[in-house]
């Protein structure tokens, strides 16, 4: 294939597909339900090309797993590097999700691929760890933001920020299973009211 100056087009490295191909799979089939040769056929790769990647399908499922945190992470920096106040940084992480739940999944919106991914693992693994630290991590920005709008010897703003964090993932929950962002929507609603109050 040639690009349009004539040059051959570069040929995508084969991790990046296996990546691609695995979290298209893993979002809309499932962690177990998707085995090695679906991924492969989908990435167009040989399956030899899988462990000179990834050391085993785990391996993958952890990569996968960071690349979404990563992809979060992205959709929120996007948010709160135009949120003026510390207001809006707050709604800002309810807008990362929003945007999130508004990705074009080819199988229609399935809520949180992290947790989905969590509640397919056994207690104990690796993958469970890094989805708590996810939503740690999440949970710990809504703290910054909140501590933001209150005097620094208030000692409610963690209290504050674990209650928008159970509203932003019941929210979130609740969206997957309908498979729109309204409850998004809704939680964000709720979260300016409560903000408003403080």
């Amino acid at each position: 294939m040639a690009s349009s100056e004539g040059q051959p087009a570069k040929k995508r490295p084969a991790r990046s597909l296996l990546l691609e191909a695995a979290a298209s799979l893993f979002y809309s089939e499932g962690v177990v339900a998707t085995g090695i040769d679906a991924i492969t056929a989908a990435a167009g790769v040989a399956k030899k090309s899988l462990y000179n990647n990834f050391a085993s399908k785990a391996d993958l499922v952890a990569a996968y797993l960071a690349a979404r945190h990563e992809e979060w992470l992205g959709l929120y920096r996007a948010r709160v590097a135009v949120a003026a106040t510390p207001r809006e940084r707050v709604l800002a992480v309810f807008d990362a999700y929003i945007d999130h739940a508004n990705f074009a999944y080819e199988r229609g919106f399935r809520g949180c691929g992290l947790l989905n991914a969590a509640a397919e693992l056994p207690a104990g693994a690796p993958g469970r760890l890094a989805v708590r630290q996810h939503k740690e991590e999440i949970e710990g920005l809504l703290l910054k933001h909140v501590a933001e709008l209150l005097p620094p010897q208030d000692k409610a703003a963690a209290g504050v920020a674990r209650h928008l964090a159970f509203l932003l993932e019941g929210s979130m929950a609740r969206a997957g299973l309908e498979g729109e962002d309204g409850c998004l929507q809704e939680a964000r609603m709720i979260a300016a009211q409560m903000l408003e109050e403080l």
